[in-house]
């Protein structure tokens, strides 16, 4: 994956993080961080967090692959292959996650930001996750807001 334009670009020498090294692993936490060395190749300090989210994005990218190389069948049926808790929701809530998916997938491979992946993997999964268990709108007395209804803060 490449460093998105406008993102931090934290590049430091291997002497900083010994003299530094508070200041160095402070900012690793918010972003990757380039430590440059005159005896072998750059490393790159990150986070855990940032480290999971990536692999975790890859993973994703892997299985989101695999789905498009099955020719048989609708976008939707090839990733209730892939994730098989798309099976709980309806065939029309099916498409608007394959889609919302493969939307997501695609503006944090351009973005290198695996969140907005990821967060839409999560969403649509508690969302299968709620309707298996028998939430849903009609029957379980749920009320859906409008996107544009302002809620008061409890």
């Amino acid at each position: 994956m490449t460093i998105a334009a406008g993102l931090p670009v934290a590049t430091r020498r291997s002497s900083d993080l010994s003299k530094h090294s508070a200041e160095v692993f402070a900012e690793a936490e918010d972003h990757p961080v380039t430590v440059t060395r005159r005896d072998g190749e750059a490393l790159v300090l990150m986070s855990q967090r940032e480290a999971e989210g990536r692999a975790r994005l890859l993973n994703f990218a892997a299985q989101l692959i695999t789905v498009t190389l099955d020719d048989r069948g609708s976008l939707a049926e090839r990733m209730s292959k892939a994730f098989p808790w798309m099976l709980a929701l309806s065939p029309a809530d099916r498409e608007s996650c394959a889609q919302d998916l493969v939307d997501a997938a695609r503006a944090s491979f351009s973005t290198d930001q695996p969140h907005l992946a990821i967060a839409e993997l999560t969403s649509w999964k508690e969302t299968a996750t709620a309707v298996a268990a028998g939430l849903s709108g009609g029957g379980a007395g749920l009320e859906w807001l409008d996107d544009d209804e302002t809620v008061e803060r409890p």
